[in-house]
């Protein structure tokens, strides 16, 4: 979660959701001035309302611009509406995406003549879990090659995670976060067949202490049908497990129906759910 901290308006590097490469983003600061020239800043410092709604804003490489907005459930439907009216301010060329949308909330984003044609499970799991039912081992620099060429496989179709480069899982694994022992990798008569890559958390809105994710998962198209995206699932929560946590989480495309039966029969549930928003007629 991105929080507002007083006085600083800074540029960092961070991955989009679900997406392992890096981009530059900036934050904002609801409650104070700036001196920036840009609308969506000069907007906020007007924005009374706005003091606990988190605002991030990513440049892209070709040059358009995600607005990311994040309300806590309780916020009210001024304080959405103004959100909204002020994220417009990025760009006609701009997406939203909502954390956070709410039946009411989509249908104020309709009313404004916005449309989605995408949304994001946020799902939940209480650990542990069962134990998984196929050996994984963990994830060394030796892998990265192979590893690069599942996942483009498996993600050929997704608009962020397809297209991974060496270079970029590299940067990855400069992260403070990292490691490598929760990068788990399953391998059949020596090919990988599958990876399950986690993530921890020391706070996150869903849970009162750290939570551990499921940060990307894949099996190669060619080993489908064999049951390892649960088998590697149950991998990667034994691993949380371990560790002591007691929370997992995942994002999921919501009209991947086939993952998304999966981990409900792993006892995963929607906790929140995050959409991506655009003016009508423009591609998402």
């Amino acid at each position: 979660m991105w929080w507002c901290i007083n006085g600083v308006f800074q540029k960092y590097q961070a991955r989009g959701e679900g997406v392992s490469r890096k981009r530059t983003i900036c934050r904002f600061i609801t409650n104070q001035r700036f001196g920036v020239c840009n609308p969506l800043t000069r907007s906020l410092q007007k924005a009374n309302t706005l003091t606990h709604v988190e605002f991030l804003l990513e440049h892209r490489k070709d040059g358009t611009a995600v607005v990311h907005l994040t309300f806590a459930p309780d916020d009210s439907s001024t304080t959405f509406s103004d959100a909204i009216a002020l994220a417009e301010n990025a760009g006609p060329d701009a997406t939203v995406w909502v954390h956070g949308t709410t039946p009411d909330r989509r249908a104020h984003l309709e009313r404004v003549g916005l449309v989605s044609d995408r949304t994001l499970l946020k799902m939940q799991c209480s650990l542990p879990t069962p134990p998984p039912s196929i050996e994984t081992v963990s994830f060394t620099e030796a892998d990265i090659g192979e590893f690069v060429a599942v996942n483009n496989r498996a993600f050929s179709w997704h608009p962020e995670q397809s297209g991974l480069t060496p270079e970029a899982v590299r940067t990855e694994m400069t992260e403070p976060w990292f490691d490598a022992e929760g990068f788990r990798l399953h391998r059949i008569d020596g090919q990988l067949a599958g990876f399950c890559w986690t993530k921890i958390h020391e706070i996150d809105d869903l849970a009162t202490g750290p939570v551990g994710e499921i940060y990307v998962i894949a099996v190669d198209p060619q080993f489908h049908g064999q049951g390892l995206g649960k088998a590697l699932t149950l991998a990667g929560l034994d691993h949380i497990a371990g560790l002591g946590i007691r929370t997992a989480i995942l994002y999921v495309e919501s009209d991947n129906d086939a993952a998304v039966a999966t981990y409900e029969k792993l006892g995963f549930t929607v906790g929140r759910e995050d959409s991506l928003w655009t003016r009508s007629g423009k591609d998402t």
